[in-house]
């Protein structure tokens, strides 16, 4: 190989690094936009709507699903709450990363709706605290938009992000029934 030539190489090496510093930088500043609208808000329903909306909008991702378990929720009933079949939890507390690819178990898939026909690639992000307490999926029609070897740094933030802000409606959520709970006992 000529001096030319591996130059060229270098060249066009520094230029692929500076583009993915670059999509970094984006992804990261999307990611703090979201961060901050998620802890303004102070409620489920603008939480979740936050949510969907940054997914949609700043992150281009058509469709999204979640589902939690052992979290608490009074308020009228979310989707986001809806009792889902205990292969779903094996699922979700197996994924030790973000899994992205083209399969996902039907029941899952059942979460997007109508939409769900037109999906083709997923990405599942296990919401974990002590426990597994639920799954984050985006999906896309595009088959390449998630795929297996891609990486799952950012999305791994999304479900630690997402699963933080949960866990503080879950606390608020105990801690109001155990003050109702000693209010009725005392006034017995």
């Amino acid at each position: 190989i000529s001096l030319r030539e591996r130059n060229r190489v270098l060249q066009d090496k520094l230029l692929e690094l500076i583009s993915f510093g670059e999509e970094n930088d984006a992804i990261g500043e999307k990611m703090h936009r979201l961060a901050i609208a998620l802890l303004s808000v102070s409620n489920l329903d603008e939480l979740f709507n936050a949510l969907y909306f940054s997914l949609k909008e700043d992150f281009s991702v058509p469709l999204v699903a979640m589902r939690f378990w052992n979290i608490s929720c009074s308020e009228k009933p979310y989707a986001e709450f809806t009792p889902i079949s205990e292969d779903i939890h094996i699922i979700a507390e197996s994924l030790s990363q973000p899994y992205c690819g083209n399969h996902i178990a039907d029941e899952i898939k059942q979460w997007f709706g109508e939409g769900a026909e037109h999906l083709n690639s997923f990405a599942m992000i296990p919401m974990n605290t002590t426990q597994t307490i639920g799954l984050l999926v985006l999906g896309s029609p595009d088959a390449e938009r998630f795929y297996p070897e891609m990486g799952t740094l950012h999305l791994k933030r999304l479900g630690e992000l997402v699963c933080t802000i949960i866990t503080r409606y879950d606390q608020v959520e105990t801690v109001s029934s155990e003050a109702i709970q000693d209010h009725v006992t005392n006034e017995q």
